[in-house]
């Protein structure tokens, strides 16, 4: 009678251990991408008012001298806050919403505005381009 080799029997064993560690990645992956895609679909009513809105570059260039050239610079170039120039090629529309009503980078200050002047301000910025 022939004894089995200890590296049969752990066999199944390990396959079991190896297929229960994949089924948790993929379970963990699965719930990472629910919580991503429903954060992704609750657009702030705000933000989602602005982006419906069509901005007038003019009125948003007035806005921008009265409220922004302080910091950055009568033509974006950047003072104390950084240049604006090309900004919405970096930063998609409800990125720069969400900073410039939450000021969440010190020094900027919040800024609340009715959605239209937002929405004029952003197409300011994307003059700038």
């Amino acid at each position: 009678m022939t004894i089995p080799s200890s590296s049969t029997t752990n066999r199944p064993q390990r396959s079991r251990g190896l297929i229960n560690a994949l089924v948790v990645v993929a379970a963990t992956t699965c719930i990472v991408l629910v919580l991503w895609m429903l954060r992704a679909t609750q657009i702030d009513p705000y933000i989602k008012k602005t982006a419906d809105l069509s901005g007038s570059p003019e009125n948003g260039a007035k806005l921008f001298r009265m409220n922004c050239a302080s910091c950055h610079g009568i033509t974006a170039e950047g003072l104390v806050g950084p240049s604006l120039l090309e900004v919405s090629s970096r930063k998609s529309d409800s990125k720069l919403i969400s900073q410039i009503v939450s000021g969440d980078t010190p020094p900027m200050p919040s800024f609340q505005m009715e959605p239209q002047a937002m929405a004029d301000l952003l197409a300011h910025l994307h003059s700038l381009n």
